[in-house]
C-alpha cells in the first residue's frame, strides 16, 4: 500500500484492498485505489488538493458534470472514477453546451478565492475590477518569468497595450482554467466530466482558446456554445499564450515555438 493510498483511506474511514498507478497527472500523481468494502476511487497528490476540492464542487454547483469529492486534505484528494471511452470526436456539441453552461455561472469580479499552482508555477487569483490588468500581472508576466530575455520582452510590450486588445470588463464566467482536451472526459458521445480544473473568473473566451491548443474543435461544439463577440479571432492568440508560456515554463524549450508564433501572430 502506498502512502498516497493509505493517507486516502483514512480520510474515507476505509481500508485499502488494491493500490495501483493510474494514467494521467503530469503534475501530480494518481493512484487507483480499492477499498475492502468495494469502494473506488481516484487519489491525487498536488499543490492544494483542498483548493481543487473547492474547484470540482462549484463545478458540479454549476450543472457541470466533474468528479465527486469523498475527501481531501493538506496533500491528497480522494475523487469518484467516471466513464472515459476517449471519444471527444462524437462529443463536440455536448462539450460547447457543457461550456455555455459553466460560463453561465457569474463572479463579482476576476479571479478567486483561493492561489492555486501549476507544479512550481504559482497562480495567483487576487480578486480585480480589471481584466486586462488581472490577465497582465497574474497570468501572462507570471508565466513569462525566467523563460528568457526575448520571451520576457516581447510579452511585457504585448503586456503595455493589452488594454487595447482586450475588453475592460468582460462579464466574470466561471472558467475551468485548464481546459485542455487531456482535461474532458466523455462516455457515449457525451461529456462524462471535466477534470483537473484551475477555476477562476474571468473571460470565457481563454477556456475555449485554450481548448484549441492541442485540438480542433468542430462546427457542433461552436454551434452549440453560441455566438462568440466580435474581436474573438484577434484575441484567441492573446488567450492561448498564457497557457502555451506556462508549459515553456514548466516543460522546457520544445514549447518556444509555439509561444512565439503566438507572439508573432498577435503581433509581439
Amino acid at each position: 500500500m502506498t502512502d498516497l493510498a493509505g493517507r486516502a483511506a483514512e480520510l474515507v474511514a476505509g481500508k485499502v484492498a488494491e493500490a495501483r498507478h493510474f494514467a494521467g497527472g503530469s503534475l501530480s500523481s494518481v493512484e487507483l485505489v480499492r477499498l475492502t468494502d468495494g469502494r473506488e476511487m481516484l487519489v491525487k497528490s498536488g499543490p492544494s488538493p483542498e483548493a481543487e476540492a473547492r474547484m470540482l464542487g462549484a463545478l458540479r454547483k454549476a450543472g457541470v458534470p466533474a468528479p465527486q469529492v469523498f475527501a481531501s486534505g493538506a496533500e491528497v484528494l480522494a475523487i469518484g472514477r467516471l466513464p472515459d471511452d476517449g471519444g471527444l470526436a462524437a462529443a463536440w456539441g455536448d462539450l460547447g453546451r457543457v461550456l455555455r453552461r459553466l460560463h453561465g455561472t457569474k463572479g463579482e469580479s476576476y479571479g478567486w478565492p483561493d492561489d492555486y499552482a501549476f507544479g512550481r508555477l504559482p497562480i495567483v487569483n487576487r480578486s480585480s475590477d480589471d481584466w486586462p490588468a488581472f490577465y497582465a500581472e497574474h497570468r501572462l508576466l507570471a508565466a513569462a518569468r525566467g523563460t528568457g530575455a526575448d520571451v520576457e520582452r516581447r510579452v511585457d510590450a504585448l503586456c503595455g497595450r493589452l488594454a487595447e486588445i482586450l475588453p475592460r470588463r468582460p462579464s466574470p464566467a466561471l472558467l475551468h482554467g485548464d481546459l485542455w482536451s487531456g482535461n474532458v472526459l466523455t462516455s457515449g458521445g457525451r461529456v462524462s466530466g471535466l477534470i483537473d480544473p484551475a477555476c477562476y473568473f474571468g473571460d470565457g473566451e481563454i477556456d475555449i482558446a485554450m481548448l484549441s491548443l492541442f485540438a480542433r474543435p468542430s462546427r457542433a461544439f461552436f454551434e452549440a456554445y453560441g455566438a462568440l463577440p466580435d474581436g474573438h479571432r484577434e484575441r484567441a492568440p492573446v488567450y492561448a499564450l498564457w497557457p502555451a508560456l506556462v508549459h515553456l515554463n514548466l516543460f522546457g524549450a520544445g514549447y518556444r515555438g509555439m509561444v512565439e508564433g503566438f507572439l508573432r501572430v498577435a503581433g509581439f
